[in-house]
């Protein structure tokens, strides 16, 4: 038998991993509060996103998970599984200290693309993903925040769990050193998460790189939907874009690189606070020694724990208290009983859920009126079938399709989409490879 030089078992060994791949790199980046008409309007600054879709792929709407928060649907985009089988049910575990949210990636219940991609042998890079705090990514700057502060000064208490430790000071070397103003929230922190992937982009080739931007989020919470400091963030990330764009050139990855940019939710106006915890502290279920049923809000939506599992006595008292409220009190949200949770993949551990409507949002407050005007903003958390928390999806590059438009999809679809675009061993439990994204 003929041997084989190692250089050349090598070379033929990476090939055989390599095949089936249609792009060598894929760079996921997720807006947070990414809406589709960022790019269908053209009210809004997006070049590069239209740019990206005339050479590429977009949807009019992807369905988010229940609830439409960061943490779950985050999760869901990097392993197709919706909360209920990857565990991250909202964006802090149930009962958890002020302050402490689903930061460590342990709390994943199902296998990762991170996972996937180290298994195959290939490199991945993050900045500011939700879940990753000790993920198994090559190049990591994780979504850390200090306790019950989100003002903090992000990068000193994001460094102990950056990897490689170096990562920072590697970057630093090149680029000129970072402060606690390059992470401010109001208009830096997205400037410097670019920053920060495309150094990494540049310097070491992850075969998948995830960002995540976060300031379109916070502004559409303070100011609602259309003020014109939305409008302004769009246009600085829409910015961004365009400088991950040139970095994948000149890093001369352009024609083996697809990029897909997709979201974790869209936003509704509001302008009614509603207090559902009210309702059952005056029927004796919730008061400050004990309760037997409460509400947890997520903002769009409010989940019925009930502190007994399957007291169906306290629980048919909650739907007679639900059912006889006023109908101006009952047009304000719908019930989602455990049956249509199932279906959407929602907390197995609730019994009940209610979805507002729009303009209003939910709070844990059990004293005081049920009832309340608040100050105009937005928020989510919402039904995924709900039309406004839709977010966008817009894929170009290697491996993509051009020209297409999806009518709808779901953002448990992205990770069977980038494992087929890798070349992957990563089965999706709940996404689908959807038609007419991929080149035939």
């Amino acid at each position: 038998m003929k041997k084989i030089a190692p250089a050349i078992l090598l070379t033929v060994l990476i090939n055989m991993a390599s095949f089936g791949q249609l792009a060598k790199h894929v760079i996921l980046i997720s807006i947070d509060g990414f809406r589709p008409d960022f790019y269908k309007d053209k009210s809004w600054t997006a070049p590069n996103l239209r740019k990206l879709i005339d050479e590429g792929v977009y949807a009019q709407g992807v369905n988010s998970v229940f609830p439409s928060v960061t943490y779950p649907a985050h999760t869901t985009l990097v392993t197709g599984a919706a909360p209920a089988r990857h565990g991250i049910y909202y964006n802090a575990p149930y009962g958890a200290k002020p302050g402490q949210w689903y930061w460590e990636e342990n709390y994943i219940k199902t296998k990762t693309l991170w996972d996937a991609i180290r298994e195959s042998g290939l490199k991945s890079g993050a900045v500011m993903w939700p879940v990753t705090v000790g993920a198994p990514i090559d190049y990591n700057f994780p979504a850390r925040r200090a306790d019950n502060d989100e003002n903090s000064d992000q990068l000193s208490v994001t460094m102990p769990f950056v990897t490689p430790a170096n990562l920072i000071q590697e970057m630093e070397s090149l680029t000129g050193k970072l402060n606690k103003k390059d992470f401010n929230s109001s208009n830096t922190i997205d400037n410097t998460i670019g920053k920060i992937a495309n150094y990494i982009i540049s310097k070491h080739k992850p075969n998948l790189m995830a960002m995540h931007f976060v300031t379109i989020d916070h502004l559409q919470h303070d100011h609602g939907r259309e003020a014109p400091e939305v409008k302004k963030a769009v246009a600085i990330v829409d910015s961004i874009i365009g400088s991950v764009i040139k970095t994948i050139e000149k890093a001369g990855l352009k024609n083996s690189t697809a990029i897909v940019i997709t979201g974790d939710h869209g936003f509704v106006d509001t302008e009614t606070s509603l207090s559902p915890n009210t309702w059952l502290a005056r029927n004796g279920l919730l008061s400050n020694e004990d309760w037997s049923a409460k509400f947890m809000s997520t903002g769009g939506s409010t989940f019925l724990y009930l502190k007994k599992t399957n007291d169906m006595k306290t629980l048919t008292k909650v739907n007679e208290i639900l059912a006889s409220l006023p109908a101006d009190q009952k047009r304000l949200f719908r019930v989602i009983d455990r049956k249509e949770l199932d279906k959407v993949g929602a907390n197995p551990e609730v019994a009940m859920a209610l979805t507002m409507a729009n303009g209003v949002a939910a709070n844990n407050d059990f004293s005081g009126e049920a009832i309340k005007k608040k100050e105009k903003g937005g928020t989510h958390g919402h039904s995924p079938d709900f039309y406004e928390i839709r977010t966008g999806f817009v894929a170009a590059g290697a491996g993509i399709n051009r020209g297409s438009e999806i009518k709808i999809m779901g953002i448990q679809d992205v990770a069977p989409l980038i494992s087929e675009l890798l070349g992957l061993k990563f089965k999706s439990p709940d996404g689908l490879l959807i038609p007419g994204i991929l080149k035939k």
